[in-house]
């Protein structure tokens, strides 16, 4: 969603503020392409934000002045994305028409659609243009997001000087970021997993055929690593990315992520199911991994073997260059996964 009242060719600087931390990410545009300027993340206090919800604003405020003046970001102009159950993505098949018919037919049919009160939501679409015939139907890609919580990003934001201009969706996002970075002409699964959700985006040549948030994420196998040997949460998340042995406990961690990680690979094959029934003969060529979840040690081998699919971790900065001198190449990579809706954001902005 844009903003109206704002001019949206500048280039802006992509927030994503998830459940577990902020990230931000800075582009320009070079002559062979974009140039990472400035990108980091900082955890937030727990409970901060819930749900894609913010329920302590001062601590998110807070977070996000620190990180933006430690990356000494000056540009004002900022774009975010929201997810949850605050947000409805929506899949219609339409009569074809004129955008501006189009338009007037979706704010007037769209009760019919979504399950909130109109009043309450923000409305956007966009046509995928798969009619292949004049007169034929079209697919649109309906988006309904409640005003109550943009608003609340909205102010926090501009409490803190700050100007945001895009309103973004995590999926499409993370899509933006895999379409400058990636073939296009591919069958893929995009999924990312935060630390209390999971989005799932399937794209056919370059267009989302399935959405799906879903509430898991890599903070429970956390917790119950914590909970199950006695940690600290710190102790528990490096066991859990594979940067501290086990020891003693290393059954009960097996236990605990093949029973976690199961979950959510029953999520991402139920994705798969709904695309396979609408795309026999469309096979998926690969699935490609992303958010802090996709660091866990072993989930990429472990997707592998369940979905029976080609698994990697996703590098939004595949096609991008950085001044080595300003950005260790080492932290870039390793940071990549994370970056991957903040950067998808930067992008979108910067291309409107």
């Amino acid at each position: 969603m844009k903003l109206p009242f704002v001019s949206q060719n500048d280039l802006v600087v992509g927030l994503d503020i998830g459940s577990h931390a902020v990230k931000v990410c800075q582009l320009k545009r070079g002559s062979g392409g974009y140039v990472v300027l400035s990108l980091g993340s900082a955890i937030l206090p727990e409970g901060a934000m819930e749900d894609g919800t913010i329920t302590d604003g001062e601590s998110v405020a807070l977070v996000v002045k620190e990180l933006l003046a430690g990356l000494k970001i000056k540009n004002r102009k900022v774009g975010f994305s929201i997810s949850g159950y605050s947000v409805i993505v929506k899949k219609v098949s339409l009569e074809s028409m004129e955008e501006s018919k189009l338009e007037e037919h979706i704010l007037s049919e769209a009760e019919q659609y979504i399950p909130f009160d109109i009043d309450d939501v923000y409305i956007d679409f966009q046509d995928l243009k798969t009619n292949l015939r004049e007169g034929d139907r079209t697919d649109v890609m309906l988006v309904a997001a409640k005003k109550e919580i943009v608003n609340d990003y909205l102010e926090l934001l501009r409490s803190l000087g700050l100007q945001p201009v895009i309103v973004d969706v995590d999926g499409f996002a993370l899509e933006n970021s895999y379409e400058y970075n990636y073939d296009k002409g591919e069958n893929v699964a995009l999924v990312d997993i935060g630390a209390s959700k999971m989005n799932i985006n399937i794209l056919v040549n370059g267009i989302s055929v399935v959405a799906r948030d879903v509430n898991v994420g890599s903070r429970q196998l956390t917790e119950q690593i914590q909970n199950s040997l006695d940690l600290e949460f710190e102790e528990a998340e490096a066991i859990k990315l594979g940067a501290t042995p086990v020891g003693d406990g290393q059954e009960e961690v097996e236990d605990i992520f093949l029973s976690t990680c199961t979950q959510w690979v029953l999520e991402v094959k139920k994705a798969i199911d709904l695309y396979q029934v609408s795309h026999t003969g469309q096979p998926l060529s690969r699935l490609i991994l992303s958010g802090g979840g996709a660091k866990v040690a072993g989930l990429v081998e472990f997707l592998a073997r369940e979905t029976e699919l080609p698994v990697e971790l996703f590098n939004p900065f595949l096609k991008m260059t950085a001044n080595k001198k300003k950005i260790d190449p080492n932290y870039l990579n390793s940071i990549g996964p994370e970056m991957a809706i903040a950067s998808g954001i930067a992008l979108r902005s910067s291309a409107i």
